[in-house]
């Protein structure tokens, strides 16, 4: 890619070509991707660099999360579930890496072709036999030739049968905290819309500022009324707000999608060309209410306070950061999945909720992770030592589904559009004078906004 561009990118490229596997002298050999990029504009260079570089070292990523899978396969179904199991899987999702690839490449210069001949890898070694990634549909091409269906495209690109589950089968999971003497039992709320506006775009400017397309998926955005990857305090605060309040703080999430039907960005970034299939749904209501604490009283949150809730790549990094919530009318006092999309009855309509991080350590408003400057309480409401108790936000959004396991959360492609990987984005961007309302309230008891 020009420069000490290609210096990064051929080391990462290097790195991500096999791991040691399980059983002797065996391992997972994939093609080196080196030499493969062509340049890109010098005025391009860095953005470029970031992104590539990023997927580049996703694929050792994939490579040694493989080899991991392979050890626990030994002696497990021979050939085939190892193709299955391992080297299948491994060639999906490099398939959708080497995609996002070639599109961050061509935003700035043409369009790398082929870079999909790279993803099936082998096992090479004493120990290998003649196992080889099976001849699947990627998710690119289904993506491609669903044409305006958009169902087959979903078939192989997720989500599959059993992540929906019928709710009606489900036991009863709720626990509810005890609110302590002296709780801030009051509640604020901002009513902003349901994004009837279609303020959509698939960038984030808390995770990949200055990054177009750096979310790889489409969000919905209600508060705020121009929020990007290019945003700043600044324009935020310059802008309008469809909230009711006055409140110009940015709530965004990902969109949900019907996958019977394809939508007009079936070629789009962020959309049909990185895998997120269908039509995006409007949500039938959307609440945003900010809630107390069970143990005491909240201090004010600072303003542009950012505060990313769930995990989008929960499959891969597992689920210490997941936070999601999936139900339908009527049972949400009843059941919450986390890892399933429910199946609802007649008349009830699907439910995503999130419960934000409600402590904050009193200085930052964010931090390199985006993660440290803010806690989740523990089971008795406490925030962790250092840590203050802020309003709590928590958004609630319903939608009526296609019946049947016919929608999925717009996600990355190796995440397989799982629900576990929804999550939920807030830059708060209320006035002081706003903030200290909304405290009142809570402390108080009174329920307002």
């Amino acid at each position: 890619m020009g420069g000490g561009s290609a210096a990064l990118i051929n080391a990462a490229a290097n790195a991500a070509n096999s791991s040691p596997g399980a059983g002797a002298g065996t391992a997972i050999s994939c093609p080196d991707v080196k030499g493969s990029l062509p340049a890109v504009a010098s005025q391009a260079q860095a953005q470029a660099e970031a992104e590539v570089g990023r997927d580049l070292r996703l694929l050792q990523t994939q490579i040694d999360e493989a080899t991991q899978r392979l050890a626990a396969a030994q002696g497990q179904g021979g050939t085939g579930f190892v193709n299955n199991s391992v080297l299948g899987p491994l060639k999906d999702k490099r398939t959708a890496t080497l995609d996002r690839i070639a599109t961050a490449i061509g935003r700035n210069a043409a369009r790398p072709q082929g870079l999909d001949a790279f993803a099936a890898c082998t096992l090479s070694g004493s120990g290998a036999g003649q196992q080889s990634a099976p001849s699947t549909s990627t998710s690119a091409s289904a993506s491609a030739s669903a044409g305006s269906g958009g169902s087959a495209a979903a078939a192989a690109n997720g989500p599959s049968p059993d992540d929906f589950v019928d709710i009606t089968k489900v036991q009863p999971n709720v626990k509810k905290v005890r609110n302590q003497a002296g709780a801030s039992t009051g509640t604020f709320a901002s009513p902003c819309g349901v994004n009837k506006e279609g303020q959509h775009n698939s960038d984030n400017v808390i995770v990949a500022p200055g990054v177009v397309d750096g979310a790889h998926h489409v969000h919905d955005y209600v508060g705020n009324k121009q929020v990007d990857g290019n945003s700043t305090n600044e324009s935020l605060a310059a802008q309008g707000t469809t909230c009711t309040n006055g409140d110009q703080s940015a709530y965004y999430w990902p969109v949900l999608r019907d996958l019977t039907k394809q939508g007009p960005d079936a070629g789009a970034q962020g959309g049909g060309a990185e895998g997120n299939v269908g039509t995006i749904l409007v949500p039938r209501t959307s609440s945003i209410v900010f809630a107390g604490s069970p143990t005491g009283k909240v201090v004010a949150m600072p303003r542009f306070l950012r505060i990313i809730t769930g995990d989008a790549k929960a499959v891969t990094n597992g689920t210490a950061n997941a936070n999601a919530h999936w139900s339908c009318t009527g049972f949400e006092n009843k059941v919450q999945l986390t890892d399933k999309y429910p199946l609802c009855p007649s008349g009830s309509k699907v439910v995503r909720s999130f419960a934000f991080q409600s402590c904050w350590d009193g200085a930052n408003t964010d931090s390199a992770n985006h993660r440290d400057h803010v806690a989740f309480a523990d089971a008795s409401g406490n925030c962790p030592n250092g840590f203050k108790a802020v309003p709590q936000l928590t958004a609630r959004l319903t939608y009526s589904v296609p019946a049947g396991t016919t929608y999925a959360v717009d996600g990355f492609q190796d995440q397989r559009h799982k629900a576990i990987t929804d999550h939920d984005d807030f830059i708060n961007a209320m006035t002081g004078q706003l903030m200290a309302q909304a405290v009142d309230c809570i402390n108080s008891g009174r329920r307002c906004g």
